[in-house]
């Protein structure tokens, strides 16, 4: 994990988890989608990740937030447009029910998505170290409870937040604000971690001590602000300054 900023550490009392692109893979579906659009399928995945995050961001700042629709749901079209940018007129040539075929396969996927290896191994370790574990995501609660069942967290997790609560997405505070509720904790003895640059930069501003897991080596975003930490691995969770030792046997 690269040098913390010249910061005073902080007791860190729990670790709240993004789950998308942090916990779970979000491009893990790119082997299914390669075998249903040969040739084109990490280009689908890329596609349809950006765009679903760009809906996130739509109907949370659009119309004070009237366009609102679950995660799940923006997910799908989100993979609708994938695959109407990659395959033109793909919706209109398949015949037979093949096109709504095609799309319940990758959604289905995406309901069990593959977690990243490290997941138990980190989870189990702040178990024992009593520090609190929580997700925060933009989920569902659906998506987010068969995600983690499929995953085997099961045990491992005292909060699974999802935003659908108050229909409004991350980046906005009042979504990293359900930390808070949840833990009853102030946002500066909470570690918020993710693999996801523009999350750990909104989650920077709103106060939380960060950690931006770099997991594919990309620059981070040019705002003028750094997460405090940078690693590699969820495993970087375990050296954060502040976290408590790992309790006595």
């Amino acid at each position: 994990m690269e040098k913390p900023r010249s910061v005073s550490p902080v007791a860190l009392n729990a670790v709240l988890f993004d789950a998308y692109g942090t916990l779970f893979d979000v491009y893990s579906v790119g082997l299914l989608a390669e075998q249903l659009f040969p040739g084109q399928g990490q280009t689908l995945g890329v596609v349809w990740r950006d765009k679903q995050i760009e809906y996130a961001g739509l109907v949370t700042t659009s119309n004070h937030g009237a366009h609102y629709q679950p995660f799940w749901d923006l997910t799908r079209a989100a993979l609708l447009y994938a695959i109407k940018k990659i395959v033109p007129g793909a919706d209109a040539c398949w015949t037979s029910g093949g096109f709504d075929t095609k799309v319940g396969q990758l959604m289905n996927q995406y309901r069990h998505l593959s977690a990243f290896p490290e997941n138990r191994e980190v989870l189990q370790a702040l178990k024992s170290r009593g520090v609190v574990t929580g997700i925060l995501s933009n989920g569902d609660p659906g998506m987010l409870a068969v995600a983690v069942k499929s995953a085997g967290l099961d045990g491992l997790l005292d909060h699974v937040i999802s935003v659908d609560a108050i229909r409004k997405y991350k980046t906005h505070p009042d979504a990293y604000a359900l930390g808070l509720q949840a833990t009853g904790l102030a946002a500066r003895n909470i570690a918020f971690v993710s693999c996801n640059s523009w999350d750990a930069l909104a989650a920077t501003w709103f106060g939380y001590q960060t950690l931006w897991v770099n997991r594919y080596q990309l620059p981070f975003e040019e705002l003028g602000t750094q997460p405090l930490h940078t690693g590699s691995s969820l495993r970087d969770v375990l050296t954060l300054p502040g976290l408590k030792d790992a309790a006595p046997a």
